[in-house]
């Protein structure tokens, strides 16, 4: 691969349903990049399988070889749900999933699977190993609020991600277990906010880390680092920008040796004091590997920095290669890509 070629397999625009299946054309094409995340609403199976063939005509040739792109989506349930309307399931929240057994959300998410699958989704974006206390509830804007966390108990939290990834991969998907280290102890939502997202509590050492490990022994292909900051583990920066949290923690301590992805760095006002390329090579100078950008234009700046600093920073180099060969890898797991 090429510098622009491994810049290309990291860094992933989300495709809004206002823009229709040619909305990100011209930037796969000039960029080539890695995948796409479906943003805005999509409405009907066969309106998102029309985009996600399309989108998979631009995959880009890489030494001879098409290396297909990874279509995700936000598909967790309740009012987190990217895609609804004829042939999609309307999915309950992950409160009301976890009345359910683990092998009865197994079974369910196998099913939802299916649905994505035959949409030409190849990635979810759950399921969400955030545990919010109860004392906090409600009061916890990313999580809480909308009933996304299973539990407030990690231990049952941990059961049912781990059914939850089962399931998706049992109907063909794979699964990303988010947003590490855990959201569920601040008050205001990453993406609203650059105030009141800092977690006083959690440590390295922390029951509410448990879900995400059991997220990992179940193999999800994907953890999503989210943009909060952790006072107790580094509070020097947020967590997508931290070494000793991307790396310390999630691939050291907790031995994660996968594909690490980024919550939104490209619309998201916790990180928006950052320059937009940066927010892309400091995550992967952290350890991560895949950028999400909710914002198509900030693609050129985030490509453009990543290939910059590949060609002078022999670490940066070595780090860039490593992620691209991991997301490749990915693909080739997932079929996406082959090794020949």
């Amino acid at each position: 691969m090429t510098p622009a070629q491994r810049a290309g397999q990291l860094v992933w625009p989300a495709l809004d349903a206002s823009a229709g299946a040619t909305g990100l054309d011209t930037t796969i094409g000039a960029h080539q990049l890695g995948g796409i995340f479906y943003l805005g609403g999509w409405s009907g199976s066969a309106t998102v399988a029309a985009a996600s063939r399309h989108v998979q005509t631009l995959a880009p040739r890489i030494g001879g070889h098409r290396v297909g792109l990874f279509v995700a989506a936000d598909q967790e349930g309740g009012q987190v749900q990217q895609l609804r309307g004829a042939g999609f399931d309307e999915m309950p929240s992950a409160r009301a999933q976890d009345a359910l057994t683990p092998a009865e959300l197994t079974a369910r998410s196998t099913g939802w699977a299916k649905q994505l699958a035959s949409a030409g989704v190849n990635l979810n974006l759950a399921p969400v190993a955030d545990t919010v206390p109860a004392s906090l509830g409600t009061g916890n804007a990313p999580i809480g609020r909308w009933n996304r966390e299973f539990s407030s108990d990690p231990s049952d939290n941990a059961r049912m991600v781990a059914a939850f990834v089962k399931g998706m991969h049992t109907g063909g998907v794979g699964s990303t277990v988010k947003h590490f280290p855990g959201l569920g102890r601040i008050r205001e939502n990453t993406d609203l906010s650059a105030t009141g997202i800092t977690d006083t509590v959690t440590t390295t050492r922390d029951p509410y880390l448990l879900p995400f490990a059991s997220g990992i022994r179940a193999g999800t292909d994907v953890v999503m680092v989210g943009s909060a900051i952790y006072s107790r583990i580094d509070p020097s920066t947020n967590a997508v920008f931290s070494r000793t949290i991307v790396t310390g923690l999630l691939r050291k301590q907790m031995g994660y040796a996968g594909v690490v992805m980024s919550d939104d760095l490209g619309a998201a006002v916790a990180v928006s004091a950052v320059p937009v390329g940066s927010r892309a090579t400091r995550f992967v100078a952290a350890g991560g590997d895949v950028i999400l950008t909710a914002k198509p234009a900030a693609v050129s700046a985030m490509t453009a920095a990543l290939t910059q600093r590949y060609g002078t920073d022999a670490t940066f180099r070595a780090q860039v290669t490593a992620s691209a060969t991991r997301v490749v890898a990915l693909k080739v797991t997932r079929g996406l890509a082959s090794c020949g």
